[in-house]
């Protein structure tokens, strides 16, 4: 470690601060909260996966007002157009001129409520937006606002009316996050606070300036060597399982992960250690977020499916059987 990484201060007090404003709309969900504040950290796309009534819309929505950033939500349906989306141009008979109508993916955090509900048309619109973070419209392209991120959520692929997305526009998402339901105990909070929902005001805490400089705090948080080849060792399990003593994961696993995943990783671990109060990344970070990033990527056999076995499963395995 660098005497710079030594010395590098990392500043959270802002943190108890944030998460208690977000508890005044939000019960519980602390695991998709912390998602989207490492999503925010690292300008990191977010996918979020629940069934209906689990607050992810609220959270995003919520989390949009605690951070001094421009918000857009666009609500996903079947008849959507790419123009919703990017823009359009319109022609004005005044001056007998197409002019440029931005659409409302011009803004800092983009809520694509129900992503996969939208056509395949619709997802390549966006999947350029995510990669590039510019649009095309017409014979132009216009280069988004900074910082830009998308959170979407997304209903189980089984719900009917929704679309598989494709696996391009998957990799640029750096988390997905499985939302689940509330316990008991938080169940009965949100009874108890149903009338404190409709008069709660969430304020900022976030400013730009302040977001920036903790983004630059979460770019200069070291990792050790021996990390990095242990973040190497899991991805490339992934790809050659038999390599890493995996063997009877073959017939499970279809595709492994991309170089992004390698990135993710790092990026991710970093902005795990600095919520923790820490300037370098311990083991315990890289296997925290090694679901959000990997999930989503793992590309599994029809026979993992028929056996029930998802990728979380496969991705307990990895973790059990890579040592550093």
């Amino acid at each position: 470690m660098s005497n710079e990484d030594q010395n590098l201060t990392i500043n959270i007090e802002w943190v108890p601060a944030l998460f208690k404003e977000l508890s005044k709309l939000i019960v519980g969900q602390k695991d998709m909260l912390e998602a989207i504040l490492m999503g925010v950290l690292t300008e990191g796309h977010v996918l979020i996966e629940g069934l209906p009534g689990l607050a992810k819309t609220l959270s995003i929505s919520t989390f949009s007002k605690t951070l001094s950033l421009a918000f857009q939500r666009i609500q996903f349906t079947p008849d959507l157009l790419p123009s919703d989306i990017i823009g359009t141009m319109i022609f004005n008979p005044n001056t007998g001129e197409f002019n440029v109508k931005k659409g409302p993916v011009f803004s800092n955090i983009i809520l694509a409520d129900e992503i996969n509900r939208a056509s395949a048309k619709v997802q390549s619109a966006l999947l350029e937006a995510m990669a590039e973070k510019q649009v095309s419209i017409g014979s132009n392209t216009y280069k988004l606002d900074k910082p830009f991120l998308v959170l979407a959520t997304q209903n189980p692929i089984e719900q009917e009316g929704t679309f598989e997305l494709p696996e391009a526009q998957l990799d640029r998402f750096l988390f997905k996050v499985k939302v689940n339901y509330p316990n008991k105990e938080e169940e009965l909070q949100i009874l108890e606070k149903i009338n404190d929902f409709a008069t709660a005001e969430v304020k900022s805490i976030l400013t730009q300036d302040k977001l920036l400089e903790a983004r630059q705090q979460v770019s200069k948080i070291h990792i050790d060597e021996n990390l990095k080849k242990y973040i190497i060792d899991l991805i490339m399990s992934t790809r050659n399982l038999k390599e890493y003593g995996l063997k009877r994961l073959e017939h499970l696993v279809k595709i492994g992960v991309s170089p992004r995943a390698t990135l993710g990783i790092a990026t991710a671990a970093k902005a795990q250690a600095f919520l923790k109060g820490r300037n370098y990344v311990n083991l315990d970070d890289i296997k925290t977020v090694a679901y959000l990033v990997l999930r989503h990527r793992l590309i599994l056999t029809y026979e993992a499916e028929s056996e029930n076995i998802n990728t979380d499963n496969i991705i307990t395995e990895i973790l059990a059987n890579i040592n550093i």
